[in-house]
């Protein structure tokens, strides 16, 4: 009989501990900090890593210049390697104006090249991802049908992830406010553009400026969170550094915490004075964080 129960238990515990040692790994990987970075340039690096940023989120155009001969490449990467401590992570400001995502005048042709030169140079840069924002791209002429510029987006997404994938670089759809640009203003409207294109290097990101400023709530993220890979963050007024105002944003990252965010987020704001305003955007996003 005892030899029977000792049998029993000896069953209970082989099926209990590894399920538990599962959780003490997922608990463990979970506590990883979420990182932060700045919107700036990468020579501004070095200020950085003093205060606990994690990475600078640079531009397209001025960090992988696309348009530029390789050997200008060089020598930028070469001097971002050397003079900044953290690394160039993220880029954004991503397909230039001139070059029309939609409309009659799309030119998805050279889109696309522009973007491959840009996805390659990322690679060897280390940066994983690309916001595209690129209001003045993908805005809709006047006069235009939204359903259509919807269908071209849609089209070009779909192109374009399949190259990002071959550099491993991953996508990350802004919604712009309004007042910046007349379509996709919403994670909700994002969101579904992402889940038709379909692709994993096509994925989201949640601006929580542009969500203020679109009267837009948390909810979305926890309804579009499987998609978001990539959070930028600024005050609503004036597009100010986080502490600027003491705006509340611990909604926003309750509803980050909650869809298991382990992501970045980037200050992408209007700076008064770059070196006094550091280390209390950091402070700032960190206490609300955690709280």
């Amino acid at each position: 009989m005892n030899h029977m129960k000792n049998i029993r238990t000896f069953w209970v515990y082989a099926a209990i501990v590894p399920a538990f040692l599962t959780a003490c790994h997922l608990m463990k990987r979970g506590s990883k900090p979420i990182e932060i970075g700045i919107c700036t340039g990468a020579a501004n690096g070095a200020k950085m890593h003093q205060y606990g940023y994690a990475y600078v989120e640079e531009g397209v155009s001025r960090f992988l210049v696309p348009t530029k001969p390789e050997n200008e490449f060089d020598e930028i990467l070469e001097k971002a390697v050397t003079d900044s401590p953290i690394p160039v992570r993220y880029c954004n400001s991503f397909i230039p104006g001139n070059l029309k995502s939609v409309g009659d005048e799309a030119v998805h042709q050279d889109v696309l090249a522009f973007a491959e030169t840009a996805f390659r140079r990322a690679q060897r840069a280390g940066v994983k991802m690309i916001v595209f924002g690129s209001g003045g791209s993908r805005s809709i002429p006047d006069g235009f049908p939204r359903e259509k510029a919807l269908a071209q987006f849609i089209e070009l997404g779909r192109k374009m992830a399949p190259i990002a994938r071959r550099y491993d670089v991953i996508i990350v759809l802004e919604p712009l406010n309004s007042s910046e640009c007349n379509f996709i203003n919403s994670v909700a409207e994002g969101g579904e553009i992402v889940k038709a294109i379909n692709h994993p290097n096509f994925m989201l990101l949640a601006d929580l400026y542009h969500m203020k400023m679109e009267d837009e709530g948390p909810e979305s993220i926890l309804q579009y969170g499987k998609w978001i890979k990539h959070v930028h963050i600024a005050e609503k007024q004036e597009r100010a550094v986080p502490g600027t105002y003491n705006e509340d944003f611990r909604l926003y990252f309750k509803a980050l915490r909650k869809i298991g965010y382990r992501g970045a987020i980037s200050v992408e704001a209007r700076w008064q004075d770059f070196d006094t305003q550091m280390p209390i955007a950091i402070e700032s996003i960190k206490n609300q964080l955690n709280n």
